[in-house]
């Protein structure tokens, strides 16, 4: 693991919208979206690299990420207020613009 976690509670974040061959813990529907960090869930062994049988370290910290459904669903027709929460590792995430 590379020093302490880089996001807080609350910070806006968007997902990676790479496509990398191989195994990959982040969904693909989610790539791309942005959402705001709902807790810091510690740091753990990575499950791409130990899909490959490989041990996972360093750690890499782990994130539940929230997002509004009408970010995520193109023409999604719910309540506003319907969320999906994801875990996501710090390593599919950057720092996004804070909503207005």
């Amino acid at each position: 693991m590379s020093g302490a976690p880089s996001y807080a509670v609350g910070e806006p974040v968007r997902v990676i919208a790479a496509h990398p061959p191989g195994h990959r813990r982040t969904p693909f529907y989610i790539r791309g979206k942005e959402g705001v960090v709902e807790r810091y869930c510690g740091a753990f062994p990575n499950p791409e690299e130990r899909a490959y049988g490989f041990n996972g370290l360093p750690k890499r910290h782990l994130y539940r990420v929230r997002f509004r459904q009408m970010d995520v669903w193109p023409g999604y027709n719910g309540p506003t207020h319907d969320l999906l929460e994801l875990e996501i590792f710090e390593h599919w995430l950057t720092k996004a613009e804070p909503a207005a």
